[in-house]
């Protein structure tokens, strides 16, 4: 081999140069992984040529020690995959981490794993073969980030336009992949050459013609130099980016390093061991390569960050979207991993306890070969490359089975498919493969040969042609953990969910229905629910019927639970805590004590910790914190959820508690003061719009009475009130209606300065900004829902057409911009002030133009003999006013007691009122 590569290369470049170099170099890094006493194993990830050759080569060679380049502290969860349904993932997940940027936070490490793979192959071997050890020799999850460099958040953010992917796509989340094998070219040129010549449309489809195929009935001598071949190639040709190269060679070294520090631990024979690693790796030439290899490599300590582990679903999918392989590649991987057991014969190893394991054991007990020493590796792969390709048979059956499938499953989805469309769809795929030099259509040759002949211009349904042919090669296979692999919050979570009587492992939405009032030991799972719905994507856990309200009990409910689907993100929360209530109450905490949370945040967390967790500490403690925050803002922009929220409170704790807890009675004091000093400031500022301003001025107006038995001022409030000078409309008329409610303004005055305005055209453009400082003044005085309905009615029976239609749009629209929330009140009071028929409509007279009663007849406006009679027929109002007013005298007759007839005559106002009311009753 070496002599001809270097005949080759002079023939081509005209004499010994570079590329003589790379030809030869090609051959020492095969020479030297052949002849290393530990042997190497290279394989691609998820590749069924891998994965039958690693099954041959362990029945073969029955090694005592397998090293498998794998994160070495995902070890412990090895064990747990014959409780799972493959494909799933090695997760190693950190959510408060040490050591690393805040913003990478949290970090996830996944490492996919599918039965076509060679890692599966030796992890299976290696834990139900007794006597045979695995050690996993990578680098740890944490030495992965500590590697990644400080500037990898800055790349930017996901394109915005780029289409969402599907829900099984998703499964990993934002994971960073680990995979044996990372065998891709590194240099784009050379891709697309290999492309460009091969006729094919990407690496999948390159990997699976001219590898894949060739290496399926390889012997190991074979298989294992054309593997190191290809590694070695990719390697040499491979971009000059430094970074990159060091990280490579830092985990070569990582590995050899642990390698050798077993073997000197252990007294392990090498010869006795496997070492499997990706080709691109097995090609190493750094000096810490072999057994006897340099050991100048230091591998550095961890950060004080806290790992947790688990297995979480996986699927076809998400592992093509990680890895950036075609769609449908590992599917099609799977069916020909099938294919090659049944044309090989050859056992694979399967976890004992998994499914499909048994039947597998007991047949490999019967045909497994004995253990045979292999003799001394020979140059297998001049013949290999020299010798032409094995041109399989056209297999008419197998086609015509696929030609006939994909237009069955096409007119299922809403295609207008037939039998002509099933004989084109075989012609055009034998077709195809001619042109592309093939003697057998692979599967992406049928693929497009479907679309071609089926889908046409149009796709009808939901799903392609192309989606349909990877559905029927072998599907987007989902895997599932099992109950016993599950972290304990899980299992709990299903354990408590287990009255519902739900297949809560298998995917898709279960209805379940909660009848509380009869069976009450359903609450328990509705409070779960609830909390799940907080925790999990609402997707996960969807009320269709009840709600959780403060201080409300459920009594029936419909939910959608969805928890199988969601598997990655239940077995996520494991890794938070032990329990869903402890993970929400950490969740709640963080967002209490972040840097950026608000005072309407913090009490958000503490109606969310007495919603769900119904714990008066924790109110308590996030109470605390609320009444900090607010102390320290300086600005309104919470002040609308603040509102909101206490009032809420407020509400609930005055039904539920027979006294107020101490922080909220803080909060309300520390809050009075502290609008009452932001309030002028509030009214001019540009930034702060007319609902928060409504919001502040709510908050005093609406809490004045409690704030003031706490030992509040009231004058603040007036100082506050009367040194604010707003400029803007609406603020105007949300100070005015302020005033009105403290009583430094009338009614009468505030509908004389309406009129004015209605009156001056200068003014009349702006009138809907009044109009909407008015509906925002719904918010601090309801009373005064009758007055913004006579403004409005005003403004449509004043205005001339000319002034109005134009003037109407922003009227409208600044009540639905401004005031959306508040639209109800004024509905409700409109319709109580306007006729309810339309014939009455003529007759009706608005109130506020209504004359007002005179007083009656016969009551002096002092001192009369009416009010001195009403008075003595009912003494007890006057006692208990001279009471308040320090008259310590007894009652008496007008003429001769000292206390009703002085105080009478004092305060004659109160006995006319009386009396003019009585009267017009």
């Amino acid at each position: 081999m070496r002599s001809q590569l270097q005949d080759a290369a002079a023939s081509f470049a005209g004499g010994p140069d570079a590329l003589e170099g790379i030809l030869l170099g090609l051959v020492d890094d095969i020479d030297r992984a052949v002849r290393e006493p530990l042997e190497i194993f290279p394989v691609c990830h998820h590749s069924p040529a891998s994965a039958v050759a690693m099954a041959r080569r362990l029945r073969e060679k029955q090694p005592k020690v397998v090293y498998l380049e794998l994160c070495e502290d995902m070890a412990p969860l090895l064990a747990e995959l014959r409780n799972c349904r493959l494909p799933v993932a090695v997760q190693a997940f950190a959510s408060e981490i040490e050591g690393f940027p805040a913003d990478w936070a949290p970090l996830s490490v996944v490492a996919p794993i599918t039965e076509a793979s060679a890692e599966y192959q030796a992890i299976a071997y290696a834990l139900d073969t007794p006597g045979v050890e695995l050690v996993l020799v990578d680098r740890s999850s944490d030495h992965v980030f500590q590697w990644e460099p400080r500037d990898a958040a800055a790349d930017g953010p996901a394109d915005p336009d780029a289409p969402a992917a599907e829900p099984e796509a998703a499964l990993h989340g934002d994971a960073v992949g680990v995979e044996i094998g990372d065998l891709r070219p590194r240099f784009a040129e050379l891709e697309e050459h290999l492309l460009r010549h091969g006729k094919v449309r990407h690496w999948s489809e390159w990997w699976h013609q001219y590898v894949e195929l060739p290496l399926g009935d390889a012997d190991h001598d074979t298989y294992r130099q054309v593997m190191l071949l290809i590694g070695s190639l990719f390697r040499r040709l491979a971009p000059g980016d430094v970074r990159r190269v060091r990280v490579d060679e830092d985990r070569e070294r990582y590995m050899w390093t642990r390698m050798r520090e077993h073997l000197a631990a252990t007294g392990t024979d090498p010869a006795d061991c496997l070492y499997v690693c990706g080709a691109f790796h097995a090609a190493s030439r750094v000096a810490e390569f072999g057994v006897h290899g340099s050991a100048g490599f230091e591998i550095g300590p961890r950060t004080a960050t806290t790992w947790r582990h688990g297995l979480i679903p996986s699927s076809h999918a998400a592992i093509e979207a990680q890895f950036g392989l075609a769609a449908g590649s590992v599917s099609i991987a799977a069916t020909v991993w099938t294919k090659n057991l049944k044309r090989t014969r050859v056992q694979p190893y399967r976890l004992a306890g998994g499914p499909g394991a048994r039947k597998s054991t007991a047949k490999a007990r019967r045909v497994a070969p004995a253990p045979a020493v292999s003799a001394p590796a020979s140059d297998q792969l001049s013949g290999f490359l020299q010798r032409p390709p094995v041109l399989d048979a056209l297999d008419e059956a197998e086609l015509l089975g696929w030609s006939v499938e994909i237009v069955r499953a096409a007119r299922r989805n809403g295609y207008l498919a037939s039998t002509a469309d099933a004989i084109a769809v075989f012609e055009t795929s034998i077709l195809l493969a001619g042109l592309r030099d093939r003697a057998r259509p692979t599967p992406y040759d049928f693929q497009d040969a479907a679309v071609t002949c089926i889908e046409k211009d149009t796709v009808p349904g939901r799903r392609d042609v192309a989606r349909l042919v990877e559905i029927m090669m072998g599907g987007d296979r989902v895997g599932q953990v099992g109950y016993d692999a599950l972290p304990p919050l899980a299992r709990d979570v299903h354990d408590r969910l287990a009255p519902l009587g739900l297949n809560l492992e298998q995917r898709g939405v279960k209805r379940a229905l909660l009848d509380v009032a009869s069976r009450p030991e359903l609450e328990r799972c509705s409070d779960l629910l609830w909390i799940l719905r907080q925790l999990l994507p609402h997707e996960a856990a969807r009320p269709i019927m009840g709600e959780r309200r403060l201080g409300e009990r459920p009594i029936q409910e419909s939910w959608d639970v969805a928890i199988g689907t969601h598997q990655r993100a239940l077995i996520e929360l494991g890794y938070e805590g032990v329990s869903v209530e402890q993970v929400l109450e950490q969740r709640l905490r963080r967002a209490a004590n972040a840097p950026q949370a608000t005072a309407g945040t913090v009490l958000r967390t503490v109606e969310d910790a007495t919603l769900y967790l119904r714990s008066r500490r924790l109110a308590e403690e996030l109470g605390t914190r609320a009444l900090e925050v607010l102390a320290t803002e300086r600005g309104v922009d919470g002040a609308p959820e603040v509102l909101r929220r206490i009032r809420r409170l407020l509400a609930h704790y005055r039904t539920a508690e027979p006294v107020l807890p101490g922080w909220i009675e803080s909060f309300v004091r520390t809050g009075y003061a502290h609008y009452c000093t932001l309030l002028p400031t509030a009214f001019v500022d540009e930034d702060a719009t007319v609902r928060q301003v409504a919001a502040m001025l709510g908050f005093l107006l609406s809490m004045e009475d409690l704030a003031v038995s706490l030992g509040c001022d009231r004058t603040q409030l007036e100082l506050a009130v009367a040194q604010s000078h707003p400029q803007d409309p609406s603020r105007t008329a949300l100070l005015w209606a302020a005033r009105v409610q403290l009583g430094g303004l009338t009614r009468a005055e505030l509908r004389e300065r309406c009129d004015e305005l209605l009156a001056n055209p200068l003014v009349l453009p702006s009138y809907p900004r009044y109009l909407s400082g008015f509906l925002h003044a719904l918010e601090p005085a309801p009373g005064l829902a009758d007055f913004v309905v006579e403004a409005v009615s005003n403004a449509f029976a004043r205005l001339p057409d000319p002034v109005l239609l134009p003037w109407l749009p922003t009227l409208i629209g600044t009540l639905r911009a401004d005031g959306a929330d508040l639209a109800p009140l004024l509905i409700r009071e409109a319709g109580r002030i306007f006729p309810g028929r339309p014939g009455a409509l003529d007759t009706w007279v608005p109130p506020w133009r209504a004359q007002p009663v005179p007083p009656a007849a016969g009551i002096p406006r002092r001192g009369g003999p009416v009010g001195a009679a009403l008075l003595a027929a009912h003494p007890g109002t006057c006692d208990a006013l001279a009471g308040l007013l320090g008259c310590d005298g007894g009652w008496a007759p007008a003429e001769s007691g000292p206390a009703g007839a002085a105080l009478l005559g004092r305060h004659p106002d109160t006995a006319l009122a009386l009396a003019a009311l009585l009267s017009g009753s």
